[in-house]
């Protein structure tokens, strides 16, 4: 059994994990880890860089192709993708989010890590709808880049 199966959150070890220089350009990180036939993100990806073994294998990201675009960040169902960039003592997190009330650009919120813990307040620095799926990017610092996960308004 995997330990996310237990846990119910996934750690870093079971993540694929950017190097800083990917990082500093701003690349997507892939937390879908179920085995189920699903592959929007793919199909959305301009440059190719997530791809699948196959339809039921989770998604893998190459870094080094991956733009940063967050296109794939609003069409995963499971709400799994998210883009981060960091420089220097700032990060920018781009995240799916799927609640009501939501925030404008320039708005102060609380930034949750995958627990739900607040972890720091964060700007909204953007805000894109996708379908359904607000895609919001916030602004935090660059130690919690690989922690924070969702937002609370």
């Amino acid at each position: 059994m995997r330990e996310y199966e237990k846990t119910g959150l996934l750690s870093m070890k079971e993540l694929q994990v950017p190097s800083k220089k990917q990082l500093a350009k701003g690349v997507a990180i892939l937390e879908c880890v179920q085995e189920i036939p699903c592959n929007p993100c793919v199909d959305s990806c301009p440059v190719h860089a997530i791809s699948m073994k196959d339809i039921n294998a989770p998604p893998v990201n190459d870094f080094e192709k991956c733009i940063g675009c967050t296109k794939c960040v609003g069409v995963c169902p499971g709400l799994a993708i998210f883009v981060v960039k960091v420089k220097d003592d700032k990060a920018w997190v781009t995240l799916p989010y799927e609640f009501i009330t939501v925030p404008k650009v320039g708005d102060s919120v609380q930034a949750l890590d995958r627990t739900g813990t607040v972890r720091s307040k964060a700007l909204v620095k953007k805000i894109v709808k996708h379908g359904k799926t607000m895609v919001v990017t916030i602004e935090v610092e660059s130690c919690l880049a690989m922690d924070i996960r969702n937002i609370k308004v």
